[in-house]
């Protein structure tokens, strides 16, 4: 009862279900006491306790410059000053709006939302409204949020805790989303060959992020356009994690496919919560007040929080800003798997952009049935040691992990040599 951490954790059980507010948060995949965390600053947080960590969460991807970053906490300092929220428009939407228009040549329109889930769940409601379709078509091991459509054999949290599907989703509704594998283009030829004329929409994470680090094979994305343009159906790249992560124009910008509609979050609200979702003026007119597809929001487009994200993603347009991530994330990898490797450890790590992935396998996965086959009680004993020796990478085997323009080589450094002492006692 000496840990400060254990002692709100023991409170929060009282009243919060589990003591927490989100799943992944409560070490349930990996055991012990979750981190309270009560600073943090560039790439370190401090605990309850008062111990400092190297931070690989990056509170689940927004920070991508880092913990309080000045020009950020000045803006949304800027911003609250001026007055919390009007429920009303104000200049900063417009601001966004035009900033991720400009930056997403997919983006045509776009609507600020307040998370992820929200974007992706309007997202689909906005495609089947405009085909007067209902068949949502998703891949296995993706997580695009909690809603109800969505929780089939989902990702992230619900992956975390063996539980792929959840309660309380009408099994009427869930009849309406039909389920492939990830990177596997013949199944998607297939389903539409079947299905094509009921599908509304395919969803996908254009990198996987929700069921570790998963990269789209060549063809895979190809194949979704293709088959969504030949059938008039709606393709959605989910970039809530991949928005600005994997490249300044993201995961479409990098493989080179154009999406009908894409959602975002994380990084465009730089640490607070912001979501958008946008695409083809023609189906971006479908949403009311121009169309019949309702949707609406309070706190959309919060001045406060559209602070926080454009002061972010103006920063993130520096010269040499997405290859210098992408280098620092790739020597963290490669460090890994190289000291794993002298020490004759099973371990393989990739990374795309500031996102990365690793696995207690030799080699990096491509599919959901692959990412199973990880030694998951590995993992936990690789995560406990290195959060001992202060190194905070996600408390599950099945979350993608962040490197933040924040981090240092010494910072990479330090984390790899930890994970080499770990390896030779191994």
């Amino acid at each position: 009862m000496n840990s400060r951490n254990q002692q709100l954790f023991d409170r929060a059980q009282e009243h919060i279900p589990g003591g927490v507010n989100s799943p992944v948060r409560a070490f349930r995949s990996v055991g012990g006491t979750p981190r309270f965390f009560v600073a943090g600053a560039g790439a370190r947080v401090t605990d309850a306790d008062g111990t400092s960590y190297i931070d690989y969460v990056g509170s689940w991807g927004p920070l991508i410059l880092g913990h309080a970053h000045p020009e950020v906490v000045a803006a949304v300092r800027e911003a609250a000053l001026a007055g919390l929220s009007f429920g009303a428009p104000t200049e900063s939407e417009v601001d966004m709006a035009e900033l991720l228009c400009q930056l997403l040549p997919s983006l045509e329109m776009v609507r600020l939302v307040s998370s992820g889930t929200e974007a992706t769940m309007s997202a689909i409601r906005l495609a089947r409204g405009h085909t007067g379709r209902d068949l949502l078509l998703k891949f296995e091991g993706c997580y695009h949020g909690h809603s109800d459509s969505l929780l089939v054999k989902a990702g992230s949290g619900l992956l975390t805790l063996g539980n792929p599907s959840s309660a309380g989703v009408p099994a009427d509704l869930a009849q309406h989303t039909l389920v492939l594998d990830y990177n596997d283009s013949e199944q998607v030829v297939a389903a539409f060959q079947a299905h094509g004329e009921r599908i509304a929409a395919v969803i996908v994470e254009p990198v996987a992020g929700n069921m570790n680090l998963i990269a789209p094979r060549p063809a895979f994305l190809q194949t979704l356009r293709e088959e969504c343009s030949r059938y008039g159906a709606v393709l959605i790249f989910d970039e809530v994690m991949t928005g600005f992560r994997v490249g300044p124009q993201g995961a479409q910008g990098l493989y080179g496919i154009t999406p009908d509609l894409t959602t975002l979050g994380k990084v465009i609200g730089g640490g607070m919560p912001v979501g958008a979702f946008g695409g083809r003026r023609e189906i971006m007119s479908s949403i009311a007040p121009l169309g019949p597809v309702y949707q609406a929001g309070t706190l959309s487009g919060n001045p406060v929080a559209v602070a926080a994200g454009l002061a972010t993603l103006r920063l993130l347009q520096a010269e040499g800003f997405h290859e210098q991530l992408a280098a620092r994330t790739r020597s963290l990898c490669d460090g890994l798997a190289a000291a794993a490797g002298r020490h004759g450890v099973p371990f393989s790590a990739q990374s795309i952009g500031g996102m990365f992935g690793i696995y207690f396998r030799p080699a990096c996965p491509t599919s959901y049935a692959e990412v199973m086959q990880s030694e998951q009680q590995d993992f936990r004993r690789f995560f406990h040691a290195m959060l001992a020796a202060g190194h905070y990478f996600a408390p599950s085997a099945f979350e993608a992990g962040f490197v933040s323009a924040a981090h240092s080589a010494d910072d990479i450094s330090a984390t790899v040599a930890a994970a080499a002492e770990i390896f030779r006692l191994w």
